[in-house]
């Protein structure tokens, strides 16, 4: 071991929970299915077509994803409207191959 090149283990403590997050199936289509979507917002139903899940599955998802603070939730009237705000999950997605509206590639 090179004594100069410290590991960053200390990482992971950062790391898990984002990765927590990511490792449930629907929560992860869901985050997809925004990050597709390009900045902006989405309402349940929306996510839900986009994922292939069913609406109260995605609501409980999205539930988590909102109290994990990788997604916010704004009421715009009688709508509740769901936006990816969390950088660190945005950019990981792209390394998953996750495009959207804004790529230029």
């Amino acid at each position: 071991m090179n004594p100069t090149h410290e590991h960053p283990v200390h990482l992971a403590d950062e790391w898990a929970p984002t990765f927590k997050v990511l490792g449930d199936p629907t929560r992860l289509r869901l985050l997809l299915a925004m990050h597709y979507r390009g900045p902006g917002v989405a309402t349940v139903s929306e996510l839900a077509e986009a994922a292939g899940v069913r609406v109260p599955t995605a609501s409980a998802a999205l539930i988590h994803l909102t109290d994990a603070g990788t997604v916010t939730r704004t009421k715009v009237g009688r709508e509740v409207r769901y936006s990816l705000t969390d950088p660190r999950t945005h950019d990981l997605l792209h390394h998953l191959g996750g495009t959207h509206v804004h790529d230029h590639r």
